[in-house]
């Protein structure tokens, strides 16, 4: 005896129809997704760097906690995606995370996507996946793109070892401190900064770090995409001419392995040099980055000098 067909019109299979995404006017099913947190990366900029997996989890979850539902809107209609989209950010965390557990613990299936790139680079996410791991519930990478990741394989730098810093402090003080101890890492840098302080943080870098190859990455991916690369010197000469608007990764040279550490006179005169121009912390900053000593043995020997100039206890 022939097996019934399914009738069409079931909540199961208007549901299956529901779960699917289109690829140039294709339509295609996407299974229900499993059980736990789908962490999906998603494009930096152009929106056919896509995964197809990404695509099949998007379509296949119960919910989509994205950081901008605006945004993430853009990557699902392009896909004809209708998985419901809730926010999640740094503004909303605390309020959110109880209800993404509840949902795991009744057996749903939750995407988490970030505005651009992979979930928990710089964005929110940590704690999220933290609570989840906690409660038992099944935690899953869907790997993509990555700006760090992008960057790195243009820069045409060093890549078999480097350190990613994220964001720098904005004020200039706190980000040539950051940028001093950044400097002896021996590794390749890699780090974000925004339009509006780019240009400083150049500054900066060219301050502390000299003339290091380095490679500017606008936009990646995206149209107007720009690969600047030159010594940080020049770059930073050139830095009033460059265009500001969009994302920035910054991609800096390891430092060469013959740089020279300063003898203790040599220091001496550095630190003179510095305390004479700038308050005792910034001169410490740039000591260890120009030096190659430890940054307690400069601190110290900054104190002594200080001390001895002012007739004080050398503190600012």
């Amino acid at each position: 005896m022939r097996a019934k067909p399914a009738p069409i019109n079931t909540p199961e299979a208007q549901d299956a129809a529901s779960r699917g995404f289109s690829i140039d006017a294709h339509r295609l099913a996407a299974p229900k997704a499993a059980p736990g947190l789908h962490l999906v990366a998603t494009p930096i900029g152009n929106l056919g760097d896509i995964t197809v997996r990404a695509l099949q989890t998007l379509a296949g979850v119960d919910v989509i906690a994205c950081e901008d539902t605006r945004i993430t809107r853009r990557l699902t209609e392009r896909y004809a995606i209708t998985a419901q989209l809730k926010p999640y950010h740094e503004h909303n965390a605390e309020a959110a995370r109880p209800k993404i557990l509840e949902a795991l613990g009744q057996g749903g299936s939750v995407a988490l996507v970030s505005d651009a790139g992979t979930p928990l680079i710089s964005d929110p996410g940590f704690k999220l996946v933290r609570e989840v791991c906690a409660a038992g519930h099944a935690v899953y990478a869907l790997p993509g793109p990555s700006s760090v990741l992008a960057a790195l394989s243009v820069a045409a730098l060093p890549t078999d070892r480097f350190f990613f810093e994220g964001f720098l402090p904005a004020k200039s003080a706190a980000r040539k401190s950051r940028l001093a101890e950044l400097a002896r890492i021996d590794a390749t840098l890699v780090m974000f900064e925004s339009g509006n302080r780019v240009q400083d943080t150049l500054a900066d870098l060219a301050e502390i770090m000299g003339a290091r190859e380095a490679a500017i990455c606008r936009e990646l991916t995206k149209l107007h995409e720009e690969i600047s690369r030159a010594p940080l010197s020049e770059l930073a000469r050139e830095a009033d001419t460059l265009e500001t608007r969009g994302e920035f990764v910054l991609v800096i040279a390891p430092p060469a392995a013959d740089a020279e550490v300063l003898t203790l006179d040599a220091l001496d005169g550095l630190l003179r040099e510095q305390l004479a121009a700038h308050s005792v912390k910034d001169a410490v900053a740039h000591a260890v980055a120009l030096s190659g000593r430890p940054r307690r043995e400069v601190y110290a020997r900054a104190l002594e000098l200080a001390k001895d100039s002012r007739g004080g206890d050398g503190e600012d």
